[in-house]
């Protein structure tokens, strides 16, 4: 099933867009604008001078260290201000060392104060084609706290050593500043942009995943964007080779936090059950009926490796993984080492699991954009220096679940029904057509099919089909205001 280049939406549904957006929000109850005293509060704790310690000198909890003479970069997508990450590779011995800067939102914001009870109120970025409901003002978030190229920026710098087999280690963290030395984009970053040991970081850590049996699969992203000119555009993005080889250094990092976090008795952990037997079953079938090659003697980590990035099976293919792996939870250390701790396959010998990276996880290098790592970061700067984890940390970790299911749970509803929004407006005057179509799922409300071409997931009720196979709908009705589209099998 060939796939043809995203939909362009026309300029001229550019307002309709943007009034569907507008309708979302209240839909979803998407948060607006940050109320005054939260806007008072981050200008005010932009303008906080930093206390830098003096060479030689024992920081304090809120002193940084100058660390302006290292070579920090940061890679993103282009279009990115609210920079949560810059790294630093360079080859120690055998162990490639990468010094990984997370922005220091605790800096700005302390317990209690207005710009952290809306942060708990809010618990993620929510991110739209037009815009995004930022969890912190735009003050910090794109700007002060933000590690944007040009002055220095406080971060927490930790140093994570990746040996020769993959395993990481983490060997210190501090508060420090920063300077952003150049702001690479995942579109035009090429290999002289980047440091002496970043492939070899990358190439260490996809060892390591295979020899654990990992299942971490770059999903395409069906996504609205802007399009040239004033419109959007409807599209599957496969993720580049240069997201992968980032992804790496954040993996490595929040796996070496969270060693660090477990063998201190603390912390958050990112717990994940994996693809049931019924589904990998499914999902063979899948792999066939797309002309895939999937071995007996294959992990679906290694057969998802193995399959070609840019080949449009592959995209459907992850797609219907996607769908089939459980959900991701976070959970207290408190409640693992209870007796009534979580049993959804997210433990294994007693330890946090997350099964599609075979490891202990966390969440700590988006403090920006997601509340949760902000609490993870301080930590594991405490345990990093034998010190005590703040008990503001401490109590936190038994809320923060809760308050990050509101805040995911929000964002990806808004997320898909923003693509439900592009799906009904690029198909509002193709009602009758008929389209190529194959089946990625199947459950009690009817299979879901994904178009070839416009980029359309959707459902329909189609009998004797089995996820994978390739079958003909017709459109039967569209309805813009509620975001939706019928589509009925018609061979």
């Amino acid at each position: 099933m060939a796939r043809s280049g995203p939909t362009v939406v026309p300029a001229q549904t550019a307002a309709e867009f943007r009034e569907g957006f507008d309708r979302l929000r209240d839909d979803f109850d998407v948060p607006g604008e940050h109320p005054p005293e939260v806007v008072a509060a981050a200008e005010e704790a932009a303008s906080r001078p930093l206390d830098v310690v003096e060479p030689g000198g024992e920081p304090g909890r809120w002193q940084h260290v100058d660390r302006t003479d290292v070579d920090f970069r940061t890679l993103d997508p282009e279009s990115s201000t609210d920079l949560d990450q810059a790294f630093a590779v360079e080859r120690s011995g055998d162990d490639v060392l990468l010094r990984y800067a997370i922005a220091d939102v605790g800096w700005f914001v302390r317990p209690g104060d207005p710009i952290d009870a809306e942060a708990w109120r809010r618990g993620v970025t929510i991110y739209l084609p037009d815009g995004r409901a930022g969890l912190h003002p735009e003050r910090l978030a794109e700007d002060a706290a933000s590690l944007l190229p040009g002055g220095p920026k406080p971060a927490i710098v930790f140093a994570v050593r990746v040996a020769d087999d993959g395993s990481v280690r983490l060997d210190g963290a501090e508060r420090a500043l920063v300077r952003n030395r150049a702001k690479l984009a995942y579109s035009t970053v090429t290999g002289a942009d980047l440091p002496d040991g970043f492939d070899e970081l990358s190439r260490r850590i996809e060892v390591a995943e295979r020899r654990r049996g990992a299942d971490r699969i770059q999903w395409p992203e069906q996504e609205v964007v802007r399009a040239e000119g004033s419109g959007f555009e409807l599209r599957f993005r496969p993720r580049s080779p240069a997201e992968r080889q980032n992804a790496a250094m954040s993996l490595a990092t929040n796996m070496a936090i969270a060693d660090a976090l477990w063998a201190a008795g603390t912390g958050l952990f990112r717990t994940m059950p994996p693809v049931d037997e019924r589904h990998i079953g499914r999902l063979r079938r899948t792999a066939r009926a797309f002309g895939l090659d999937w071995p007996e003697s294959s992990s679906l980590g290694e057969f998802e490796r193995s399959l070609p990035p840019d080949d449009a099976r592959t995209a459907a293919f992850q797609l219907a993984v996607r769908r089939s792996s459980g959900g991701a939870s976070y959970t207290p250390y408190s409640q693992i080492v209870s007796d009534d701790g979580p049993d959804d396959g997210g433990i294994r010998d007693g330890r946090p699991w997350h099964s599609a990276l075979a490891a202990t996880y966390v969440h700590a290098t988006a403090p920006l954009r997601r509340l949760a790592d902000r609490y993870v970061v301080e930590a594991a700067l405490a345990v990093a220096n034998g010190r005590e984890v703040p008990m503001e940390c401490v109590e936190a970790f038994g809320e923060l679940p809760a308050a990050m299911r509101r805040g995911d749970t929000i964002a990806n509803r808004v997320d898909r029904a923003a693509i439900d929004l592009a799906e009904a407006i690029v198909l509002r005057d193709r009602v009758g057509e008929i389209f190529d179509a194959v089946v990625t799922d199947e459950d009690d409300r009817g299979e879901r099919i994904q178009v070839a071409e416009p980029a359309v997931v959707a459902r329909t009720t189609a009998r004797r089909v089995d996820p994978g196979d390739e079958i003909r709908v017709r459109l039967e009705s569209v309805d813009v205001v509620e975001r939706s589209v019928a589509f009925e099998r018609v061979s």
